[in-house]
C-alpha cells in the first residue's frame, strides 16, 4: 500500500537565480504529485511536502543531486493519508514561492550565509550535545523561537516563550529589553525544526546575548532521539493538516480549550478573519462555539 509520509527540510546557501530554482522545485513537485509549500530566497530553500513515501525518496534525491543542496538537513514524519489521486491529504495545494527571507524575521539585510551556512549563528547542539550543557551547567535557559500560540500545547521545560504571534516581531522583542537578565546566561534558542534558530541565534548574538545555541535539528530531532522521555513536554505544533504530532502515545497534554478548559492539543484558527492567530479548542467546543476568537479579537 502507498505510504503517506511528510518531509521537513531546508538549506541555507547562496542562490543567484532563485526565481530558476522555483521554477525547476515546482516541476519536480508536480511531476511526482507531491503537495505543500516551498519558499527560495538568495539566502536558501525552505520546504514541506507531503505525498506517498517513493516519490518523496524521489524528490529528496534530486533535489540533493543539485550541489548547493547536498547538505540539505531533513526530516521524516508520518502523514494522515493520501485521497484517490496519490495527492497528500495534509496539503491543500502545491506552493512554490520567491520571498525576501525564507523565515521572515523582516531582517534579511541582518542575515549572511555562505557555502557552510548561516554566518554569525549560534553554537549548534544535537539532542546529546543538549543534555551534555544540562548536565555541565545549572543556569541554562530554553528560548522558543515559535509563535507564542504553539508553546501552549508543547514546550521545553521552564522555556522562555516570548510574547510573539509571528516571527517578524521578534526584533523589537529581543530589543525591548524584556529579556537583557538573559545576556550573560546560556541560552538554547529551539524551534520546530532548527530553521527560525538559525535566524534568532543571530540576531540575539547581534544584540549582545553571549552565550547562543541552537538546538540543532529542532524540536522534531529532539523527539526522535528522546520522545517524550526527556525534557521536552507536550505536542508538536505543525503548520499543515496534522496540526500538532506527538512523539509516544503517552505525550503529556498542555493545552486547554480556551472555552471550557478541558485538556486537549487540538487547535484551530482564531475566528475574526482577519487573524491569523491559533486558538486551542476542544473537539466539543470546536463544534459548540464555532466562534471562539482569541483575546484580541474576542467579542
Amino acid at each position: 500500500m502507498p505510504v503517506p509520509k511528510i518531509l521537513l527540510y531546508y538549506a541555507f546557501t547562496p542562490l543567484p537565480d532563485p526565481d530558476a530554482v522555483r521554477l525547476w522545485q515546482r516541476d519536480l513537485c508536480e511531476s511526482l504529485g507531491l503537495r505543500g509549500r516551498i519558499l527560495i530566497s538568495e539566502h536558501g530553500l525552505n520546504g514541506t511536502v507531503g505525498g506517498e513515501l517513493t516519490a518523496l525518496k524521489r524528490y529528496l534525491r534530486k533535489t540533493k543531486d543539485y550541489p548547493a543542496f547536498t547538505a540539505l538537513d531533513v526530516k521524516w514524519s508520518e502523514g494522515t493519508g493520501l485521497d484517490d489521486q496519490g495527492l497528500s491529504l495534509d496539503f491543500p495545494r502545491l506552493s512554490v514561492k520567491v520571498r525576501d527571507e525564507i523565515v521572515s524575521f523582516g531582517a534579511p539585510g541582518e542575515l549572511r550565509v555562505d557555502s557552510s551556512g548561516v554566518v554569525g549563528g549560534g553554537e549548534r547542539l544535537d539532542p546529546v550535545g543538549l543534555h551534555a550543557l544540562i548536565g555541565r551547567r545549572d543556569d541554562v535557559v530554553f528560548f522558543d523561537g515559535r509563535n507564542r500560540f504553539e508553546a501552549e500545547i508543547g514546550r521545553f521545560k521552564d522555556a522562555v516563550v516570548p510574547d510573539v504571534s509571528n516571527t517578524r516581531e521578534f526584533v523589537a522583542e529581543l530589543e525591548s529589553g524584556k529579556y537583557d537578565h538573559l545576556k550573560d546566561k546560556p541560552v538554547v534558542t529551539y524551534c520546530t525544526g532548527g530553521i527560525r534558530c538559525e535566524v534568532l541565534s543571530g540576531l540575539m548574538r547581534s544584540r549582545g546575548f553571549g552565550e547562543v545555541y541552537q538546538l540543532d535539528g529542532g524540536i522534531v530531532r529532539y523527539g526522535e532521539t528522546f520522545g517524550d522521555e526527556g525534557l521536552w513536554e507536550g505536542s508538536l505544533y505543525v503548520f499543515d493538516g496534522r496540526g500538532s504530532m506527538d512523539f509516544s502515545d503517552h505525550a503529556a497534554v498542555l493545552g486547554r480549550c480556551v472555552v471550557c478548559a478541558t485538556p486537549t492539543n487540538r487547535m484551530r484558527n482564531c475566528a475574526d478573519p482577519s487573524c491569523r492567530e491559533q486558538l486551542v479548542v476542544c473537539e466539543g467546543c470546536g463544534e459548540s462555539a464555532p466562534d471562539a476568537r482569541c483575546g484580541v479579537h474576542a467579542v
